[in-house]
């Protein structure tokens, strides 16, 4: 285990570092920790926050989806913190600024916050949904404001149906590195798979509030994550030896989200992945690397792990691997490696078990979820096997696993939106 700490972060590596002759393939689970005191350097960014709101005329049936959609607005907006740029977007087939009206984000204080709340009040629902545009006026909003934490937050209750998936898709690509985004569908007649590239794109959460009652609270939540936020980009670097060759690097807690797509090359050996806006919290990271094989004895840096802020280099981890002829040393599997490798599988199998179902295919949608309900029994993920459990039943005298006949779209929706959620593993103390 290795475990720098500088300006408030570090980086802890969890492996197995020793392999058998002839093979070179090095797992690690990193885990960077902001701590109470991670600061970027220089002066503290400004904040912007943007809420999109669906104002299409779905959103009056029933009329408790507006109303629970504005109040949940108004608890957001008091979360916010004096001093905090914001705006307020409704989104229809168009996107229009309805606070402030000059057109450029305000800093709250209790007069703003005030007049956004009277602004709010007054919107009507009418209209289509064309949330492409809704991210474009968003970027176009935080633009105005380079190098700040610029967070947003887009509900909808239906489908994008007045543009083209490329529309969006492509204000999606133009948004990336922008802003973060966090997703909410109220209602069960949006889809998860639109929301869910928003979201992972823009490095946030997507999810349903299937009762309207519900979004004030979470809206709420939302924007208290948003403020703990001190640093606006961090990132994930990694230099590796000649001849070395990244499988992959996948986020694995508190969500999975792989970023090996997402690289930048910043010099020899050596590239970038964006981990977005960061504060008090720590995440885990699983790199899986190949290296050339060496002789049992023989020692490597599989990699050099840095979390990057700015220009600044804020923490330090090595990934290494260790040639033997010990069988017993080298079969060994880190704890942790082994958790997440199933949290992965895990989400990837409830994915495709969901998306079999919904095309009919059922043999191949209960052996998927079969397995789903297997991992999540065996990695101790109890959310995700409740969530389970209301779309598969389990006979427990058999353990036969089979689709259940009546499913809620809220259930269903709910396991989809939340399958990437995992059950953290924490490392256990052990000499370096």
């Amino acid at each position: 285990m290795s475990s720098p700490q500088q300006q408030g972060f570090s980086v802890a590596v969890d492996q197995n570092f020793y392999l058998a002759e002839g093979t070179g393939t090095v797992d690690a689970i990193v885990t960077i920790d902001g701590g109470e005191n991670a600061v970027p350097a220089g002066p503290t960014p400004d904040r912007i926050e943007v809420i999109a709101i669906d104002c299409s005329g779905s959103m009056q049936a029933p009329f408790a989806k507006f109303e629970g959609a504005k109040r949940a607005t108004a608890a957001a907006i008091d979360e916010l913190t004096d001093g905090t740029f914001f705006a307020i977007i409704a989104g229809t087939e168009v996107a229009r600024l309805v606070f402030p009206i000059g057109g450029s984000p305000v800093r709250a204080s209790r007069a703003t916050k005030a007049e956004a709340l009277r602004a709010v009040d007054g919107l009507r629902p009418k209209g289509g949904t064309a949330m492409g545009t809704w991210l474009e006026l968003t970027r176009r909003l935080v633009e105005r404001h380079p190098g700040a934490l610029a967070h947003a937050i887009l509900l909808t209750d239906g489908k994008n149906e007045h543009e083209t998936p490329e529309a969006l898709a492509r204000q999606i690509q133009l948004a990336t590195g922008k802003f973060s985004c966090d997703c909410r569908g109220v209602g069960t007649d949006w889809r998860v798979d639109e929301l869910r590239p928003i979201a992972s794109a823009l490095l946030g959460t997507v999810d349903i509030v299937a009762d309207p009652a519900g979004l004030a609270a979470d809206f709420a939540s939302m924007m208290r994550v948003a403020m703990t936020k001190t640093i606006p980009d961090l990132t994930l670097r990694l230099w590796t030896p000649v001849g070395a060759r990244i499988h992959f690097v996948k986020q694995v807690a508190p969500t999975v989200e792989d970023l090996t797509a997402r690289r930048t090359e910043s010099g020899t050996q050596r590239g970038d992945y964006p981990l977005g806006a960061w504060g008090t919290e720590d995440r885990d990271y699983h790199i899986q690397i190949e290296v050339e094989p060496a002789a049992a004895g023989r020692e490597k840096l599989a990699a050099r792990v840095s979390v990057v802020a700015g220009d600044e280099v804020v923490g330090e981890g090595l990934i290494k691997a260790v040639w033997t002829a010990d069988t017993e040393l080298s079969a060994k599997i880190s704890r942790r490696v082994a958790h997440y490798t199933g949290q992965a599988e895990l989400a990837q199998v409830v994915q495709e078990g969901l998306a079999a179902r919904k095309s009919g295919d059922d043999d191949t949608a209960t052996a998927k979820l079969r397995r789903a309900m297997q991992l999540a029994e065996e990695s101790g993920n109890e959310g995700t096997a409740k969530l389970l459990a209301k779309v598969v039943e389990v006979d427990e005298r058999t353990g036969t696993v089979r689709l259940r006949r009546q499913v809620a779209a809220a259930d269903e929706m709910a396991l989809d939106a939340r399958s990437t959620k995992t059950a953290r593993v924490r490392s256990q103390p052990k000499e370096s």
